[in-house]
């Protein structure tokens, strides 16, 4: 029998799993970056890596401004979120060498959206083989590199890449 240690999945499980409010106006009024996994502050949105990921380096890109709608964000932000979220892509390349690539906005609740309230870009490395029986039968994902490498790879690509 092969074993899977991921001892820091500990704190996900032990804890209410979802902070109260809204991680996406909330997170960035602090001066907590690091803290709250903040990659990059833009002019109208900002990076943030997901706490509770699909696959590792899963990121969100959202506006500052809160709004659940995507109809509802400037041509600013629009455009902002989508070079952000391209910015990702090259930099999950280099560094993680992914062999695809989900990224999409789930709006409102039925959607899928955890914070349906405030719509936000999700950019999701894949690799063949990523997904395997772990959440279908015990409804657990395995992330297999702990938050705090990934943020650290992530940072220190993009305070070295201007664009």
């Amino acid at each position: 029998m092969n074993y899977l240690f991921a001892p820091w999945r500990m704190a996900y499980i032990a804890n209410n799993l979802k902070p109260d409010g809204c991680i996406f106006c909330e997170f960035p009024k602090s001066d907590k970056d690091d803290d709250h996994f903040i990659l990059h502050r833009g002019n109208y949105s900002f990076i943030i890596l997901n706490t509770f990921p699909y696959n590792s380096g899963d990121l969100m890109v959202a506006p500052y401004r809160h709004t659940g709608l995507y109809d509802d964000l400037t041509n600013e932000e629009i455009l902002e979120i989508n070079l952000l979220g391209s910015r990702c892509v090259k930099m999950m390349r280099t560094l993680m060498h992914p062999e695809g690539f989900n990224m999409g906005i789930n709006m409102g609740k039925v959607a899928g959206a955890g914070y349906a309230d405030h719509v936000h870009l999700h950019i999701v490395p894949r690799w063949n083989g990523d997904t395997n029986f772990m959440p279908v039968i015990s409804d657990t994902r395995v992330v297999p590199e702990a938050l705090s490498e990934t943020f650290a790879k992530f940072k220190q690509y993009w305070n070295n890449h201007d664009s």
